[in-house]
C-alpha cells in the first residue's frame, strides 16, 4: 500500500491555482467588462446610479440580503440541483449558506467603508493598490481565509461540536490557510483590483456578483468541493 502523500502548501496551492485559471479568467473578464461599462458606456450610468442609491439607502440590509442571495442561496440551489453535488448538499446546509453569507456581506461592507475612510474613495492607482494590499494580505490572510475554513469545516462535519473541538489548529495555519491563500490570490487579486476601481457604493454589489459566479464556476469545474469555495 502506498503511503499517503505528504501535504505541501506551496505545491497544493499552485496546483489549485492552475485549476482555477479557466474560471478565474472568465470571471475577471466579466468584472472588467462591468468596470469598463461604468467608466466608458454612458448608457449604463442610470443602472449603476440606481444600484448605488439602493445600496446607500438600505445600508446593512442590502449588504446582508444581497450577499446571502448571491453568495448563499443561488450557489446552494445550484449545488442542490446538480447531480454531481446533490448527495453532499442536504437541505440542512441552506441555513448555514444564508446566515454565513449574510454575515459576510455585512463584514465586507464594514471592510470597504473602513478602507475608504483610511485610504480614500478614489480610483487613483495608489489608493487602489493600498486597498488591494490590505484586503488580500491583511484582512484575507489574518481573518477571512481562516474563518471561512473553520466555518465550512463546521458545516461539513454536520455541525459536530466534537469535530470543532478536535480541529487541528496547527495544520490550519501551517497547511490549510497557505494553500487556500495561494490558490485564491491568483484569481482574487485581479478581481479586487477591479472592484476597488468602482465607487464605494458599487464595490459590494460587484463583489457579490464576483462571488456568485466564482462559486458557480468553481463548483462546476473543480469538483469535488469539500471545504467551501475559496473566496475571500
Amino acid at each position: 500500500m502506498n503511503a499517503p502523500q505528504e501535504f505541501h502548501p506551496l505545491r497544493d496551492g499552485l496546483a489549485a491555482a492552475r485549476k482555477n485559471v479557466g474560471p478565474g479568467l472568465v470571471l475577471q473578464a466579466l468584472l472588467l467588462f462591468i468596470v469598463l461599462a461604468y467608466f466608458f458606456w454612458p448608457a449604463s450610468r442610470p443602472a449603476f446610479g440606481a444600484l448605488s442609491q439602493l445600496k446607500s439607502k438600505t445600508g446593512f440590509f442590502y449588504s446582508a440580503a444581497a450577499t446571502a442571495l448571491f453568495g448563499g442561496l443561488i450557489p446552494f440551489l445550484y449545488l442542490k440541483l446538480s447531480r454531481a453535488t446533490r448527495a453532499v448538499t442536504p437541505w440542512s446546509f441552506l441555513s448555514f449558506y444564508l446566515v454565513f453569507w449574510a454575515y459576510k456581506g455585512m463584514e465586507l461592507d464594514v471592510l470597504y467603508s473602513f478602507e475608504a475612510a483610511l485610504l480614500g474613495n478614489s480610483s487613483a492607482p495608489g489608493t487602489v493598490i493600498g486597498k488591494v494590499l490590505f484586503d488580500q494580505f491583511v484582512y484575507n490572510t489574518l481573518w477571512a481565509a481562516p474563518f471561512q475554513i473553520l466555518a465550512y469545516h463546521f458545516l461539513n462535519s454536520h455541525y459536530s461540536k466534537k469535530a470543532f473541538r478536535e480541529f487541528d489548529w496547527k495544520a490550519l495555519w501551517r497547511n490549510r490557510v497557505p494553500t487556500v491563500l495561494i490558490s485564491t490570490w491568483a484569481v482574487w487579486i485581479p478581481l479586487v483590483t477591479l472592484i476597488y476601481c468602482l465607487p464605494l457604493a458599487l464595490q459590494l454589489p460587484a463583489a457579490n456578483l464576483a462571488t456568485c459566479f466564482w462559486v458557480l464556476l468553481s463548483s462546476a469545474l473543480l469538483r469535488p468541493r469539500t471545504s467551501g469555495p475559496t473566496t475571500k
